[in-house]
């Protein structure tokens, strides 16, 4: 992402997506301070935008205000990260299942290139990009809308936690696998198995994201 200010965005909404992508790629840490001074600079742009940016994360809950300290990147306890995983699990089994009933032969065919797409990845942030592809393009086929904006509350949250486990190329073909075990249950229409199939692949996800927060 460049340091131009997109035309087609108000400025705030530009900083926000420009700090929150900061934030995915682990430049901008948990406890990290922000400051609008700083920030303005970096970015480009005046005070304004970045303080409506700043409150729109506040609103997100990615930044909390901590004593004399001010505006930071809000701090992710163990427990706090193992109930957003347990969110995932049950929000995004419950997709599955529903995308097993409702999703067309094209949009499941759709999932499968996208899949193939994320093997074929160069890096972990191809491969990263492609796994939310598969994820938003599961999530449309199960067709609720309610779901899908639980399940991107919880994901923004995650954004917390810094780059994607899929950086690690062990953990992008594992996660590969889990994908084809949930087409396979899409293609046959089989509820069950594919929530199933969906929450194995969100706890091995918790599971690789807490070796990776151990360093190893």
């Amino acid at each position: 992402m460049t340091d131009q200010t997109k035309p087609d965005l108000p400025q705030g909404q530009d900083a926000y997506l420009r700090i929150l992508a900061q934030i995915r790629e682990g430049n901008l840490k948990p406890g990290d301070r922000l400051t609008e001074t700083e920030l303005a600079r970096t970015l480009g742009i005046s005070r304004t935008p970045v303080r409506e940016a700043i409150r729109q994360l506040e609103s997100d809950g990615l930044v909390t205000h901590v004593p004399r300290v001010g505006a930071a990147i809000r701090t992710l306890d163990y427990a706090e990260i193992t109930e957003l995983y347990a969110m995932r699990t049950v929000l995004e089994g419950t997709a599955a299942r529903f995308a097993a009933r409702t999703a067309s032969t094209v949009e499941i065919e759709e999932l499968d290139e996208i899949n193939r797409a994320m093997a074929a990845a160069p890096d972990g942030a191809g491969a990263f990009t492609q796994n939310l592809h598969f994820h938003e393009g599961l999530l449309n086929a199960a067709r609720n809308r309610f779901l899908i904006k639980a399940v991107e509350a919880v994901n923004t949250t995650l954004l917390i936690l810094g780059p994607s486990t899929l950086s690690e190329e062990a953990r992008a073909e594992e996660a590969f696998g889990e994908h084809e075990a949930i087409l396979a249950a899409l293609r046959s229409r089989d509820e069950d198995a594919a929530e199933q199939a969906m929450r194995q692949h969100i706890e091995a996800a918790h599971k690789a994201r807490l070796r990776q927060l151990r360093g190893g």
